[in-house]
Parts: C-alpha cells; sequence; structure tokens
C-alpha cells in the first residue's frame, strides 16, 4: 500500500476505464476533485454510485456527458435531477442482491475508489456507515483506493472495511463533515399514517423502516407509546430508529439473529445519528446480502417493514419509484423487506401513502384504477400486505380481486371513492351486479 496524491491518484484513471465510487458517506471527495480536472484528456470514463448526498466534481464538469458517464442503483435528490438532464443512469436490481451481482454478472472493475475512516489499530479502513457491497467492490477491483476522513464516524460490523493488505493505494482525505439528510418534521398525514402502524406494533416487533416522513413519524409514535424490546434489522439506519434507541424503546433482546444489536447496512441522516453509530458496539454494519436477503430476515419472528409507494392501483400494485418514465429513487429494498417480513413468523409489511397529492395545481388520487403509463411496479400485487393511507389500514392477503379493490377504495380520500367505485365496476375488477343502486 502507498500513499499518493489525489491527483497522483486520478492520473491512474485512462478513457473508456470502469470506476465505482461506493455508495452514500463511502463517495470519494479529493479523487472526484482531481479527476474532475482531468475531463479534456478522458472520453467514456464510466463511474459507478448510489445515493450521492453532495455535487460530483465530475458530473458538474462534464454537463455533456461525453467525458464521464454516471450509473447510480438509488437515486438521490442528487442522482434525480442529473437523470432529468439526462447525464445519470439508473441500474435496476434489489439492493440485497448486489454483492452478487459484482460477484457474478459484472466484469472486474477497473478502480475502486471509496471513502472510509483511517486505518484502525487493527490495520483496517473501516467503511464507516455504509457497508453494503464495498466488499465485492474491493474483491473485484484490479486497483483499490482508499481515500481517508476522520471525520466519518467508526462503525463497528462484521468486514466492515477494506485491510491495508488489500488496498493498492491511500489518499489522505481531509476531515469533511459527512453529508447529513434533513428530516423535515411530520406533517399531520403523516402522523395519521403513523398511527394505524403504531397500532399494530407488538412488543419485541423487529423493525425495518424505510426512508421519508411516514416512516419516522411511526417510529415517534413508537416512542410515545408503551412499547418495548423492539429490535432493528434493516437497510438504512435513520434518525428516528436512533431515536428510539436512545429512548430505551430498542433492546434487541428478543432476536434470534444478533440479539442486542441494531443491525443496518447503511445509515444516513443528522450529526446526532452519526455520532449514536460512532464506535457503539450495540450497532453492528453488515453487508446488504445479509441485512436484505428474505431467508435471512425472515429468521427474527415478528418483522415490521415499513415502506413508502407513491401510487398503488386496485389491485394492489405497488409503485415506489418511478413518476411514469421519470425515475425518482430506485426499488432499493423493499420487496425484499416485503417477502422477508411476510416469511416471519407473525411478522407484518406496510406498504404506506398519503392519499392525494398536489401536480401542477390539481389534487390527486395516489389510489387509482391503472398505474400512470411507465409506472415502475416495485411491490407486486401478489407481495403486498397491509396498505395503510391517512384514512385506513387493509390487509390485501388472501383477498380476490373485488375485495382488494374495494377495500383499498375504502381507504382512498372520500373526494375519489366514488370514482374510483364506479370504474372498478366499468372495468370489471368488482361485478356489475355487486354495485349498490
Amino acid at each position: 500500500m502507498k500513499t499518493i496524491s489525489a491527483d497522483d491518484a486520478a492520473a491512474l484513471v485512462r478513457s473508456g476505464m470502469w470506476l465505482d465510487y461506493g455508495a452514500a458517506l463511502a463517495q470519494p471527495v479529493l479523487f472526484d476533485r482531481a479527476l474532475a480536472e482531468r475531463r479534456d484528456e478522458l472520453t467514456n470514463v464510466k463511474i459507478r454510485s448510489c445515493l450521492t448526498m453532495r455535487p460530483r466534481a465530475v458530473v458538474e464538469a462534464d454537463r455533456g456527458g461525453d467525458h464521464f458517464q454516471w450509473f447510480s442503483w438509488h437515486f438521490s435528490g442528487y442522482d434525480r435531477r442529473q437523470h432529468d438532464a439526462g447525464l445519470c443512469h439508473y441500474m435496476p436490481l434489489n439492493l440485497g442482491e448486489v454483492p452478487d451481482y459484482y460477484r457474478r454478472f459484472l466484469d472486474p472493475v477497473d478502480i475502486a475508489i471509496l471513502q472510509t475512516c483511517p486505518k484502525d489499530e487493527r490495520g483496517f479502513f473501516n467503511f464507516s456507515a455504509a457497508n453494503l457491497w464495498h466488499r465485492a467492490v474491493v474483491e473485484r477491483a484490479k486497483v483499490v483506493i482508499v481515500e481517508t476522513n476522520p471525520a466519518l464516524p467508526y462503525a463497528p460490523g462484521d468486514d466492515n472495511g477494506v485491510h491495508e493488505s488489500a488496498a493498492d493505494f491511500v489518499i489522505e482525505g481531509s476531515a469533511d463533515s459527512p453529508p447529513e439528510l434533513p428530516n423535515p418534521a411530520p406533517t399531520e398525514i403523516d402522523r395519521a399514517v403513523a398511527r394505524w402502524i403504531a397500532g399494530e406494533v407488538e412488543d419485541g416487533a423487529c423493525l425495518q423502516i424505510g426512508i421519508g416522513g411516514m416512516p419516522n413519524a411511526a417510529c415517534a409514535l413508537l416512542g410515545e407509546s408503551g412499547v418495548r424490546d423492539l429490535g432493528v434489522h434493516t437497510e438504512m439506519l435513520t434518525d428516528g430508529l436512533a431515536d428510539l434507541y436512545r429512548a430505551g424503546r430498542i433492546t434487541g433482546s428478543r432476536k434470534v439473529l444478533d440479539p442486542g444489536k441494531v443491525t443496518y447496512t447503511f445509515a444516513l441522516g443528522s450529526r446526532s445519528l452519526y455520532d449514536t453509530i460512532h464506535r457503539n458496539p450495540d450497532f453492528v454494519c453488515q453487508q446488504v446480502d445479509y441485512t436484505n436477503s428474505p431467508h435471512i430476515i425472515m429468521r427474527n419472528p415478528r418483522v415490521f417493514s415499513i415502506n413508502n409507494t407513491t401510487q398503488i392501483d386496485l389491485q394492489g400494485q405497488a409503485a415506489s419509484e418511478s413518476d411514469g418514465h421519470r425515475h425518482i429513487s430506485g426499488t432499493g429494498g423493499q420487496l425484499q423487506f416485503v417477502r422477508g417480513a411476510y416469511a416471519s413468523e407473525s411478522g407484518k409489511s406496510f406498504i404506506c401513502l398519503s392519499s392525494t397529492y398536489e401536480k401542477r395545481g390539481e389534487r390527486r388520487s395516489r389510489i387509482v384504477l391503472d398505474l400512470t403509463p411507465g409506472n415502475i411496479v416495485t411491490t407486486p400485487r401478489s407481495d403486498v400486505m397491509y396498505v395503510v393511507t391517512e384514512y385506513g389500514i387493509v390487509n390485501l392477503k388472501g383477498k380476490s380481486v373485488p375485495e382488494r379493490a374495494k377495500a383499498l377504495i375504502a381507504i382512498a380520500h372520500p373526494d375519489f371513492r366514488e370514482q374510483l367505485d364506479r370504474q372498478a365496476h366499468e372495468h370489471r375488477l368488482v361485478p356489475r351486479w355487486s354495485r349498490p343502486r
């Protein structure tokens, strides 16, 4: 392993190479700036990434996309804006399968550049709160470069890091504060949805919480309730879960896997969240094929999976990642956790959404007869269990198509129920003879 400057590291890049910047807190800073300076010397450099939390110099320097191409496993707001501009490309996945993609289906990475904690006493560069598939990237990379940042939280976890013997070069980076993810205050609709979910959560439940206001609102309500001995086995660690931990609601004492531990694969949130994680032995940052594989998720009893969607049709198909052909986020781990929670003993999965949204000054229903053309189905109708809006909660498991349609209409916004009922009958989702006259 050799210590080099960011400029010298960037000089290793050749046209046509595949680079990997990793995900979230792992994305490099100094190397990215140095590589952007070489724009005019390079063409068709392809870079894989995920959940980009800050503007990337290579993208900003090449608004035509001739020199650098940006690929993402899951969009942040920044990735989405670049996609709208034609500068970012989405790669479909189930997030927990990504290590397997690198090992089985992708060509070796030419250069992997990951931001890490400084070398620890065991000779490891800790991946911080972003374990994910980074071990697989390191295994499949021809050249491995780590860019250290002493401001990153050190996240205990199995194989959460790269040993100095597996790193070719190290860039001594600056102590930039890790990017934070804002947590807007929950709306009244968020809290209404959360109340329905919180009413289902039992002592000893093992939580998976997705990103967004509604799941965080559910955490807040659980903190106010009397529920206790909660566990966590999740993809993303959020501020809401950290708040529950600090309140003493999370003990993990009833978990089968990692008892007493908060299990996650990456964290994004506030400085308070990162401070809670830092060298805390109660938290274990695992690889994503461990956190997200349904056959592993199901080993804990009473898994409660809570995720958002943006649109659901009357048969129960949940579209959570696009607005028509415009990509918004990604499949992430939603489907895998829906399946893992269902297979768990007494487990439950919740897909939550507000009943309406505003678009171009018009209020529209999120519960619809047909999904918006081009919308991607994230969770199929055969997998959806509980659906929750501010108007109620329904379980679609075991229900026929007419029963599903009626159940979903009952939790739609009242202003849209008559129209949805009429559409359901006109398109024979519900028998015509069953409509009241």
